[in-house]
């Protein structure tokens, strides 16, 4: 099995993994750089296969895969225990991972997330997203509905030209299919793993009422917060506000 390429930021004795979602990869987090503390947490952010830094590794892309590769990935970095942070897909992915190995994991942050139960989409949807591997135009799309259609077109097509330069088509499409009708919620239900929930008050897709009707049902120990100013991208809309949310949290005791 060939190991998922990383991106490491900071040194520090907390340890996190880091998981991104369907139109990012490991540099996701470059805009909260600046404002992440180094000293204190060690952040390590992988692709999944078929993107980034894992762009020339074939898989399944599946969740089952990329809970594997992270634990693989955690085992080499001498990681027995650490936190997990998932946007969008990744939300879900870090779930799974929990669901395999829960042992392991101390805290989770799951930004803007995908439920555990998926994301059924209707048909306007399927057309929408099914379409946006080929389509850059179903890619803006997206990213401007997502965000409230609120931000800058320049920022809108650079983020759907990063995903088209990061992804491969045929991980892209089949990421797709992992997120939206993967269905493991019953393995995680009542899981006491301290958990956050961020969501952005601008996203009408995954907005707070989808997270009080999924995770705050499943996780005794979740709380959610609602980023004001902010959509599905709270790393690039509000980075500075957004690391000081998950750095307390990871905090504290």
């Amino acid at each position: 099995m060939a190991q998922l390429g990383y991106e490491t930021i900071g040194e520090g004795p907390r340890r996190v993994m880091v998981l991104h979602g369907w139109f990012g990869d490991q540099t996701f987090l470059a805009p909260m750089k600046p404002a992440l503390d180094g000293s204190a947490f060690t952040y390590v952010c992988p692709a999944y296969r078929g993107y980034g830094a894992s762009r020339g590794i074939e898989g399944r892309y599946d969740m089952a895969e990329i809970s594997g590769d992270v634990l693989e990935l955690a085992d080499n970095l001498g990681w027995e225990t650490f936190n997990l942070i998932g946007h969008s897909m990744g939300g879900m992915a870090v779930q799974r991972v929990l669901a395999d190995a829960p042992g392991r994991i101390e805290k989770m942050v799951a930004l803007t997330p995908v439920p555990a139960a998926g994301v059924p989409l209707d048909a306007d949807g399927e057309a929408l997203f099914g379409g946006a591997a080929a389509n850059m135009d179903n890619r803006r799309a997206i990213i401007d509905f997502t965000t409230g259609n609120r931000l800058t077109k320049i920022w809108v097509d650079r983020m759907a030209q990063y995903s088209a330069e990061t992804a491969r088509e045929d991980a892209f499409a089949a990421y797709l299919t992992a997120w939206t009708k993967t269905d493991f919620h019953q393995e995680i239900a009542g899981n006491p793993v301290p958990l956050k929930v961020i969501v952005g008050a601008n996203d009408p897709a995954l907005s707070a009422e989808v997270m009080q009707a999924t995770y705050m049902q499943w996780y005794p120990n979740a709380e959610l917060e609602v980023m004001p100013n902010a959509g599905h991208y709270p790393m690039d809309e509000t980075p500075v506000a957004l690391v000081t949310s998950i750095e307390a949290f990871l905090r504290s005791d």
